[in-house]
C-alpha cells in the first residue's frame, strides 16, 4: 500500500515513474499497452496479471488476495472495485477468518463506473457490467449484466455469542 500512495504522488505525466512503481506493486513486468491512471489502490498487487491493452480508470480499488486475472482489451471505468477477500456471513464466524476467492475478467470486458465485482466471479468474454452494479456470480460470455438492488437470499442463525 505504501508504494500505491508513492504511485498516486507521481505527476501524472511522469510515465516512466509509474510504470516502474506498478511494475514493483505488481512484482513484475506490466504489459506498455497497460493504462492506469492515478489515483489507483490495492492492497497485495502481487496477486493480479494484466493483459495487453487493459485500461483502468481513476479511483480503482483492487483487493487481491484471491488473486485477479484482467484479460487483454479489458476496459475498467473510475470507482471499481474488485475484492476477492470477505468474512463467513454467520455471526460467530465474521472474526475467525478472511475467505478468498479469484476474480477472472476475461478479454474484451468492460466494467462501468462504480461497479463492484465479488470474490469468486468470473466476467465472461465480452461482457459488459454496467454502471454501479454489484456482481456476485459468474457472468456469461456476451453478456450485459446491471442493477444494485439487495435481494435476501437466505435467513442467518442467531448468534451464540458477540463477538
Amino acid at each position: 500500500m505504501s508504494l500505491t500512495a508513492r504511485l498516486n504522488a507521481l505527476p501524472l505525466d511522469d510515465l516512466d515513474g509509474r510504470r516502474a512503481l506498478l511494475g514493483e506493486i505488481l512484482a513484475g513486468a506490466v504489459p506498455d499497452s497497460l493504462t492506469v491512471l492515478p489515483p489507483f489502490f490495492c492492497d497485495h498487487g502481487l496477486r493480479t496479471t494484466f493483459g495487453e491493452k487493459v485500461f483502468v480508470n481513476q479511483g480503482c480499488y483492487l483487493l487481491d488476495l484471491g488473486g485477479i486475472t484482467i484479460g487483454d482489451r479489458v476496459l475498467i471505468g473510475p470507482r471499481v472495485t474488485l475484492t476477492t477477500a470477505g468474512h463467513p456471513v454467520e455471526v460467530d464466524e465474521r472474526f475467525e477468518a478472511i475467505t478468498h476467492a479469484p476474480i477472472v475478467l476475461e478479454d474484451d470486458v468492460w466494467v462501468g463506473a462504480g461497479a463492484t465485482i465479488c470474490p469468486g466471479v468470473t466476467v465472461g468474454r465480452g461482457s459488459v457490467v454496467g454502471a454501479g452494479a454489484v456482481v456476485a456470480k459468474d457472468v456469461p460470455p456476451l453478456s450485459v449484466v446491471t442493477a444494485t438492488s439487495a435481494v435476501e437470499r437466505r435467513r442467518l442463525r442467531e448468534p451464540t455469542r458477540r463477538p
